[in-house]
């Protein structure tokens, strides 16, 4: 569900992340879909490159085709209709020239108020160091919510971790976590699904780095949502 929601967004056919998991709880009769930390695997269908004839060029259905087909249907040239669709489908794109768009059309998106503000403040409030790997390279350290910020989490630094980016991806996914004593866990879960994390576990009880110049330490409020909502255990 996350590796399609993050390669095709709204072209899944729905409006938001959310909406598509209630979508699949709802197909599948299983709510435990619901959880943000539940990732399914999901079935999907891709066509990687479409094109599409004027009306006046469309195919008439063959009779072979049932209107309650869902998944697709193929066809074998050895067969009437087969044979039929192929040759009219060479002959149309003899005289077509299919020249693929390199960009869709333009989306109005929505921007999080205060994001520019929230990474600059979290990232000198961690001295531009990853507060668990230490990691000093700028432009893999990402401000990390620690409540999100589509469940209300603030733009406050007391909310934000300077993470490296794959910290910061896995954090959001809950296969990591900082407890409330400001210790790194790492989740069994990451071994379990992927069969790998060594490098991860070995950051397992980590103290996180505090901030610097006195700024507030992460909430406490903030880390008891990210454990009771996000981490996978």
């Amino acid at each position: 569900l996350s590796m399609a929601w993050e390669a095709f967004g709204l072209n899944n056919g729905v409006t938001s992340l959310e909406e598509m998991r209630r979508r699949i709880a709802s197909y599948r009769k299983d709510q435990s879909i619901l959880d943000p930390r539940v990732d399914p695997i999901i079935g999907c269908r891709i066509l990687t490159q479409p094109f599409f004839w004027p009306r006046e060029q469309w195919l008439p259905m063959p009779e072979s085709f049932a209107l309650n087909t869902v998944v697709g249907k193929g066809y074998s040239t050895d067969t009437v209709d087969g044979k039929y669709i192929w040759d009219a489908v060479a002959e149309r794109s003899a005289n077509s020239v299919f020249e693929g768009e390199r960009y869709g059309t333009p989306t109005l998106i929505r921007p999080r108020l205060g994001q520019g503000a929230f990474r600059m403040a979290v990232t000198d409030a961690y001295d531009r160091r990853c507060a668990v790997s230490g990691e000093k390279t700028l432009p893999i350290l990402d401000a990390a919510h620690i409540k999100a910020f589509s469940a209300g989490g603030a733009h406050d630094p007391s909310n934000g971790l300077l993470l490296r980016t794959d910290i910061h991806r896995l954090f959001d996914l809950g296969y990591v976590t900082v407890t409330e004593g400001g210790s790194f866990e790492v989740s069994q879960r990451l071994k379990t699904d992927f069969d790998n994390g060594k490098h991860y576990y070995d950051l397992h009880g980590t103290k996180v780095r505090p901030p610097v110049g006195g700024l507030p330490p992460p909430a406490p409020d903030a880390l008891r949502w990210h454990n009771d909502n996000r981490y996978l255990g």
